[in-house]
């Protein structure tokens, strides 16, 4: 370790301890003595980031963790699973992509797009052991419904020993689960941009200590942004099913889901007209011919697909008490399907007509050789209009994977002993077309225009550098680890833990889709990571913890493919992630507070911006902030619930260092309070807002391009009737705020970027019984 590296350790250390412990002071003001059981907070239970998810209060746990309930869930009102993944400090979560494809960031970890360091479980199983593909991110195979009891995110911590050896955050949905009562919901739901949406569910007895839970959703809509036709169409299907044991339980829950939207991509900056309710998908031109292959066969694909999940889940878990001091848990999960990818992609800066007839050079891959109309409706496009290059681009990806985690515990008085092994098969197997680009009308639901040259359907589009792929990658992974709690005296536990894993990947590549193998990797590695905390309770209502972790980030398919050279001459493409936490909690009846600092470094690794472009070496990004997650309630009926992060994220060492990592702000606020109130005997009422504060940030390494904060505003009134029947209207982004989620990935220099979801309505009217 380098003295600079030692010194910005030992400083982030104190500067932490007495920013946390001024944060909450007021907490050791509280007496020993208090009673534990008037704490209602204080007995929150958790059971993500424990060795066998054992059931843990959160007061207790020696690592930042937020809990989001169903009934947050729907104040929320998320558009996707990554939407609701803002709730969660130290995430940074652009959601603007539709309802699959997010690209999420955490804790200043280098990353170019997708979420490489967001693991997604379901009941404690990790549903696809890779975090993110090209193309493909944990969260857009999983869908939230009514079925979902609550999410557990935790940053940081013991991830890197448990699981999958996520280093970053997991996110674990849990199911809802059926009770001796039998009840449910039916809910329906629509907005001002036509969604048509039913959701429901029913739990109850089957039978003696057999329970049920089934339930679901069917969707429709043109989307967000209006593609003319209904873009985003879904259904979704849950069973749970769980039995008790006279020494356990068995849960088994499927859970089968077709869902897909547009693919919202960055849009023309600085042409009229153009602004967050902007999709350049429409009825003119969602059809569209690409070529493929050395011989440019033609292939006629509907980008009116999107992204979406057509797929299955399947998982389940057996807990049994062995004796009366150990504990057998198992955990598994199938997930097989297709994650389909279909765009218009934007691969040039717009260009006026008019400019280009005075300067054809202002962009030369534009020739004009006749009138310049639209290919479908034969309108005139004048002079004043824009034309763009967009790619047709498809990618198919067929998925499939196994994971099981079995672990044996063992209590005493003190603590506890587990040791585990984990088990998993990952494939994917892909079919790329990107490129074939054509010049379009830049508007909403635009179209192909006649009179560009390289437009002519007889020629292979306007480049020459589409990119063909025909890949295929399994990897299997095998991890030992073992994990230790145990209390030294009355107010302090100790928490260690150790995991070692090896990781087999086999991928070939066929580049150009010629039925040649052009590339074959086959990688055997094996690492180790490690965790150790302590975790330290000062008085009934004020703890703290501090811990040291060092996980592993391993390569994936692509991470081979596109630093194959580099990988054959020898260098290691494993990423080496270092985190110190220093956490402080006060938690009373009405107030939680949890408060994080972190100090984590990533070592020297290759960062690729997307297939087929050339390797940059980065050297170690550091990262110190702090992260804040709190709520105060009062006898009166106001909440007001605090999520903060602030962060210093960047580069040391290579071109870029004392950079800011990309796309990922300083600072985030988010504070949402609440009032709830009677309206009548019989109505209970609850208005509620969200005021979100984003700092700048850098869309590319160079930090050559800057994406300007905003503050967004969201506001919603909840009525409940009689206990059962609700009212529920929520406006999202009501000031209709237009600003930047990030520029243009593929060449920051462009004049293009995707902007943040408009000013939209939706109104919910439910039943439960």
């Amino acid at each position: 370790m380098t003295s600079r590296n030692l010194n910005r350790r030992q400083a982030f250390l104190a500067s932490a301890s007495f920013a946390l412990l001024s944060l909450a002071s007021p907490a050791i003001a509280q007496t020993d003595d208090a009673d534990e059981d008037s704490h209602g907070t204080i007995e929150e239970i958790i059971v993500t980031g424990t060795a066998g998810g054992a059931e843990l209060r959160k007061f207790d746990a020696s690592f930042s963790i937020t809990t989001t309930s169903n009934e947050e869930i729907n104040r929320f009102t998320p558009k996707s699973t990554a939407d609701l993944f803002k709730l969660v400090p130290g995430v940074w979560s652009e959601s603007s992509g539709g309802v699959s494809g997010a690209n999420i960031f955490v804790r200043g970890f280098a990353a170019a797009g997708d979420a490489p360091y967001v693991t997604v479980q379901v009941n404690g199983a990790s549903i696809y052991p890779p975090p993110t593909l090209s193309f493909l991110e944990n969260s857009t195979l999983f869908r939230i419904d009514e079925t979902v009891l609550r999410m557990e995110a935790l940053r940081g911590g013991p991830n890197p020993v448990l699981s999958n050896g996520q280093p970053g955050v997991t996110t674990n949905f849990i199911l809802r689960e059926g009770s001796e009562d039998t009840e449910g919901l039916a809910k329906f739901t629509t907005s001002d941009y036509d969604l048509r949406r039913f959701d429901g569910y029913v739990s109850g007895e089957l039978a003696e200590d057999f329970y049920y839970m089934v339930g679901g959703y069917i969707s429709s809509s043109p989307g967000i942004r209006d593609a003319q036709f209904n873009a985003e169409e879904g259904h979704q299907i849950t069973i749970n099913l769980t039995k008790d044991l006279e020494l356990g339980s068995i849960n088994v829950f499927h859970r089968n889901t077709d869902d897909s939207g547009t693919w919202y991509l960055p849009a023309a900056l600085g042409v009229p007209g153009i602004d967050a309710e902007y999709t350049q998908v429409g009825t003119l031109n969602r059809q569209q011919q690409i070529r493929v292959g050395p011989n440019d066969e033609a292939r006629n694909i509907d980008i009116g697909e999107g992204r979406g999940w057509k797929g299955s889940i399947t998982g389940a878990s057996v807990i049994l008490d062995v004796t009366d001091d150990w504990q057998l848990t198992n955990r598994s999960s199938y997930t097989v399907g297709d994650a389909d990818t279909l765009g218009l992609v934007p691969q040039s800066s717009p260009v006026q007509i008019s400019e280009l007839r005075a300067n054809p050079a202002a962009d030369p891959a534009a020739v004009i050789v006749g009138d310049i109309e639209g290919a479908v409706s034969g309108r005139a496009i004048s002079d004043s209009e824009f034309i763009q290059q967009f790619g047709a681009w498809e990618v198919r990806k067929d998925l499939e994977a196994f994971v099981n985690d079995l672990s044996l515990e063992r209590t005493w008085d003190r603590g506890t002993f587990t040791v585990g092994y984990y088990a998993a098969n990952a494939s994917s197997d892909d079919l790329w077309s990107l490129g074939n680009r054509r010049y379009q009308v830049i508007e909403p639901n635009g179209e192909v225009v006649t009179g560009i040259a390289c437009n002519d359907p007889a020629l292979d589009g306007c480049d020459a550098g589409d990119f063909d792929l025909d890949q295929v990658g399994d990897a299997t992974i095998n991890a030992l680890y073992a994990a230790t709690t145990f209390d030294v005296g009355d107010r302090v536990t100790i928490d260690l833990g150790v995991r070692v894993e090896n990781y087999e990947a086999e991928m070939t590549a066929d580049f150009g889709q010629d039925g040649t193998v052009d590339l074959a990797i086959s990688a055997d590695e094996t690492e180790t990571s490690w965790t150790a905390a302590g975790n330290f309770r000062v008085t009934d209502t004020f703890g703290a913890f501090l811990r040291l972790n060092q996980g592993k980030k391993m390569p994936t398919f692509n991470d081979y493919r596109d630093n194959s050279g580099a990988f054959s001459d020898g260098n290691s493409l494993i990423r080496d992630i270092e985190q110190i936490e220093l956490g402080a909690k006060w938690v009373t009846d009405y107030v939680s507070l949890y408060a994080t600092g972190f100090y984590t470094t990533e070592d020297p690794t290759i960062f690729v911006a997307m297939a087929g472009t050339t390797p940059g070496e980065i050297s170690t990004t550091e990262t110190f902030g702090i992260e804040v997650d709190g709520n105060w309630a009062t006898e009166m009926g106001f909440n007001l619930n605090l999520n903060a992060t602030l962060q210093n994220a960047e580069f040391d060492g290579g071109d870029d260092t004392g950079n800011t990592v990309p796309r990922m702000p300083d600072w985030q606020v988010r504070l949402t309070p609440s009032y709830e109130f009677d309206l009548g005997p019989e109505v209970e009422a609850s208005v509620y807002g969200t005021l979100t504060l984003v700092d700048d940030r850098f869309s590319d390494s160079g930090n050559t391009v800057t994406l300007d904060g905003y503050e967004k505003l969201d506001l919603g009134i909840l009525l409940r009737v009689n206990e059962r029947l609700t009212f529920q209207l929520s406006g999202d982004n009501v000031t209709d705020e237009d600003a930047l989620t990030e520029g243009d990935p593929r060449d920051p220099l462009l004049a293009n970027g995707r902007f943040i979801l408009p000013r939209s309505f939706k109104f919910a009217v439910g039943y439960e019984f």
